[in-house]
Formats: structure tokens, sequence, C-alpha cells
């Protein structure tokens, strides 16, 4: 598979810095102090502990947009999101009796030349077509986006889970898979830069 180059991605640094935005809002924010009540002075029996005079913060009710701390619109993470589940599944769809050029054709449109090069060699390896063809395979996938790994600018790194029902000869079976899948931005659109299994992970972006 095509690796993803030197220069890293930030890793979640957008939400480390929307946790940390909320975090200080909420401790000095313009009504923490303003809004709390003063407190009463009371009476209490000899040895008891002294009610903390410290007023708690309360959070504005204004609606929070975690998006505006994200190095991307909304919209262009949900079409890489889609981009990367779309990818998937047609990565896991194929059968034994179909030509592998055809295969390798559906999987390449959603891919760098780069990535589409190294997956039509797999695709069409001898190997691999004798051995679906002797097993008579047949794989049709669903996929979900899991999690967001890594995000940048430009990439995103997304686990996404793979369902595959396979029918063959050795016996049907239903596959579970998680995938590693980097997303690179390629002018308005985007293309599937690399997919490794999600445990070995990927560190870095796209060149």
């Amino acid at each position: 598979m095509a690796q993803p180059g030197d220069r890293r991605g930030v890793a979640f640094a957008a939400i480390v810095v929307v946790i940390g935005a909320v975090g200080i809002y909420l401790t000095f924010g313009p009504d923490s102090e303003e809004t709390a009540a003063p407190q009463p002075v009371t009476s209490r029996a000899a040895g008891a502990p002294a009610a903390s005079s410290t007023p708690l913060a309360t959070a504005s009710a204004a609606p929070f947009d975690v998006y505006s701390y994200l190095p991307m619109k909304k919209e262009q993470l949900a079409a890489a999101a889609d981009l990367a589940e779309r990818f998937t599944a047609a990565y896991g769809t194929f059968r034994y009796d179909e030509d592998p050029a055809a295969y390798a054709t559906r999987v390449k449109a959603y891919t760098t030349v780069e990535l589409g090069n190294v997956l039509t060699r797999t695709i069409t390896s001898a190997g691999t077509v004798a051995q679906n063809r002797d097993d008579q395979v047949v794989s049709t996938a669903t996929a979900r986006v899991k999690e967001i790994r890594q995000i940048d600018k430009t990439s995103i790194i997304f686990v996404v889970i793979g369902i595959r029902q396979v029918d063959a000869k050795s016996g049907d079976k239903a596959v579970s898979e998680d995938y590693a899948v980097t997303v690179t931005q390629s002018g308005a659109d985007w293309r599937v830069f690399d997919i490794l299994p999600a445990n070995e992970g990927q560190d870095g972006d796209a060149e």
C-alpha cells in the first residue's frame, strides 16, 4: 500500500482546543461571577465542615459549534466521511466470476492514481484471482465510519468498519474488518490516499 508522507497531521488538535476553550469559558465566562447568588451567613454546629463559599460556574445558554474549531467546514468533513464509507464498501464487494479489471476500475474511482495502481495490481494478481475462483467467492460489503483518528486541513484518517457477507464453497460467513482509511483533498474533491488494517494504523498525511 502507499504510505503517507513524513509530514504529520494534527491529531485531534482541534478537539483539544475545543475542550480547552470550553473549560476556560466555563471557568472564567462572563456570567460565572455575576450570576452567582450571594451566600447567606448561617450558623453551624461545632465540628461541622464549613460550606464552600466558591460559586459554581454556569454554562452559557448560547449554542456551542464544535465545527468552528475544526480545520474544515462541516460539509467537507461529511463529504470525506461519505467517500471513505463508499470506497470501503466497494473494496469489499466482488465476485469470482466477474472480470477482475472491472472490480479494480470500481475501486479506482475513489482513489488517488497511486493507490489505484497499487490496488489494481493486488486485485488482478494471478494468485488472488485463482483463489477467489477456486472457492467461488462472492463478497458483498457495507461500511460505516467508526471514528476519526487524525485530521488536518487537507487530509483525514477515518477508522471505517467494513462488514462483508461472504458466500463461498468453503462456507458462508460474515466478516467484520476495521480499516484506517486516509482521505486527502484533491482540488474541490476528495480521494482515498491509503487503506490499511486499523490495528496497523497510519502516521502522517498525504504529501
